[in-house]
């Protein structure tokens, strides 16, 4: 074949190339932009996320949100990891009549968003708390957590046990993983890596946040279009996804032996089929905590308060109550 031939052949063939690459450069620039999320201001997330009764006080320059419902023996409910204040509102609506029911968004999520150092470790989670009943006047409480929320419910106990009554643990962290091997959920392998935990600053899939919701719900017919955006949004506050890696890189575990500790009679809460926090976990809650009871739903996953409130709520009631 004439070189002039070959030539035109080699030609042809870069331009099908760089067109192809072109292309491909254009549907990713494409998919990259329909995934872009900016952050969301404070401001904005008020509108739509406060309640009329929400309050916010500042602590260590955060703007903590809380909120205040009932009368009696101070409740204080704390959330997991990824969630908010309002993973408690049919508990708060159901318990309220009991109990002044506290709950709050903890540094690096929902309203009140990150510190100013970055770490988000169990003690200062429990010192953090501490401040904040101070500052509303609670010396005394019961206090109940789910998952990381558990683990800081707990640990708090076990540094104050002095301020704590009684002590609920709904599908709570704490103890290492059994095998190392064992994947952690897509949300938190994503914020381990060096590169992917970039991309996540700027590229959030909402997506992603529907996957989660169905992994911790036992019935994914609860995950609504409603339940997702508010994980999702609250996700968008300025700070909270760097917050949100800086956590996940941060994760420590307790020596079981500070778990062990704990005097404050403790009931413990658990969806059987939570994909998270295995059900192992609460065996050996309650065998660490001497005075303890277990209560397993069959019908609920990770969080038990949002799928079950008013089967979860009642035993909680019934538990505080001493019925």
């Amino acid at each position: 074949m004439p070189l002039f031939y070959k030539e035109l052949i080699m030609n042809k063939i870069f331009k099908l190339f760089l067109y192809a690459n072109l292309f491909l450069l254009a549907l990713l620039a494409g998919v990259a932009f329909s995934l872009y999320a900016p952050d969301k201001s404070l401001s904005d997330l008020k509108e739509e996320w406060t309640y009329d009764n929400s309050q916010f006080l500042t602590i260590d320059q955060m703007p903590v949100h809380y909120r205040i419902n009932g009368k009696g023996m101070p409740l204080v409910l704390i959330h997991g990891t990824g969630a908010s204040l309002h993973t408690w509102e049919k508990w708060t609506n159901l318990l309220e009549k009991d109990f002044k029911v506290i709950a709050l968004d903890m540094p690096a999520f929902g309203l009140t968003g990150p510190n100013q150092t970055g770490k988000y470790s169990l003690e200062y989670y429990a010192q953090f708390l501490d401040a904040f009943l101070t500052q509303i006047g609670v010396d005394s409480c019961h206090i109940g957590g789910n998952s990381l929320g558990g683990a800081i419910a707990w640990r708090y106990t076990a540094m104050y046990p002095n301020k704590v009554k009684k002590l609920i643990l709904l599908d709570a962290g704490g103890y290492p993983p059994e095998n190392k091997d064992d994947e952690p959920p897509l949300a938190f392998q994503l914020a381990k890596s060096p590169i992917w935990s970039k991309v996540l600053l700027t590229i959030t899939p909402r997506s992603l946040f529907e996957s989660s919701m169905k992994e911790v719900y036992h019935n994914d017919e609860l995950v609504t279009e409603e339940l997702i955006d508010r994980y999702y949004e609250l996700y968008l506050r300025e700070g909270n996804r760097q917050a949100f890696i800086d956590r996940v890189n941060n994760i420590e575990y307790t020596d079981p032996a500070a778990i062990k500790t704990i005097t404050a009679p403790t009931l413990i809460q658990w969806g059987k089929t939570d994909v998270w926090v295995p059900l192992a976990n609460a065996y050996k809650f309650q065998k660490d905590i001497a005075d303890s009871e277990l209560v397993v739903y069959d019908n609920a996953g990770h969080l038990p308060m949002e799928e079950i409130p008013e089967e979860s709520a009642r035993d909680a009631k019934a538990f505080l109550l001493g019925e």
